[in-house]
């Protein structure tokens, strides 16, 4: 399967489009290589992510307080995703950078050439109304069904955005390899009351594993 420029690399567990594009969204913070997307203004690095995933204008630079609100609703989503998989509800804090979009947004109705009538983000080219056309991929999955597969990884160390495809929509894990066996070790340690081994810190053999695994799946070779 190919995947848009825009998705990480090492994605084992892709959504279906457009709902990929919030599952990338959320991934653009990756706890086990410790990088983020959204975080350096001054790089431009952001600016040229949400252009490629067409959350930003052409000819747009998001400011530093833009990404910071990108952030923050990034990390609202993720604690919807973390319900999605049987954590607790969102609180208000959670919440509270969603609506900030959606008072800062002017969603219309549209009619197009076949008589159907939808809800557009209005305005284009601004972080805010990419943010907002990320609600209505949401608002639309949670339509067809496909919303509650999506989900963040069990591990607290990783938290990766994954999309549940099994039959019993029982997934817990970005990938049963690498995340599901460590913390399945852990907690079996934990049971016997012995102390973890010493080595790289488990968020780190996270991503690693995750890469190996995305390499082994696309025959693509590990870089030099």
């Amino acid at each position: 399967m190919t995947l848009p420029a825009w998705v990480p690399d090492d994605e084992l567990k892709p959504a279906p489009e457009p709902l990929l594009l919030v599952q990338s969204f959320v991934n653009t913070r990756d706890l086990g290589k410790q990088t983020d997307l959204l975080a350096d203004a001054d790089a431009g690095t952001a600016s040229q992510w949400l252009r490629r995933a067409g959350l930003l204008g052409p000819e747009i630079t998001a400011g530093a307080d833009e990404l910071r609100c990108a952030r923050e609703f990034r990390e609202g989503i993720r604690a919807l995703l973390a319900r999605n998989g049987g954590g607790a509800a969102p609180t208000a804090s959670d919440l509270r950078p969603l609506d900030a979009v959606i008072r800062a947004s002017a969603p219309r109705l549209t009619v197009d050439a076949g008589g159907r009538i939808q809800l557009d983000s209005g305005a284009r080219g601004r972080v805010a109304d990419g943010l907002l056309s990320l609600l209505l991929i949401i608002r639309d999955a949670q339509r067809d069904g496909t919303w509650p597969r999506l989900k963040i990884c069990g591990n607290s160390d990783c938290l990766w955005a994954f999309y549940d495809r099994s039959h019993s929509r029982r997934g817990a894990w970005c990938d049963m390899a690498t995340c599901g066996n460590l913390i399945k070790n852990r907690n079996l340690r934990a049971r016997r009351g012995s102390r973890p081994t010493g080595g790289r810190p488990a968020a780190s053999r996270t991503a690693g594993g995750r890469t190996a695994a995305r390499r082994a799946r696309t025959g693509r070779a590990a870089p030099a």
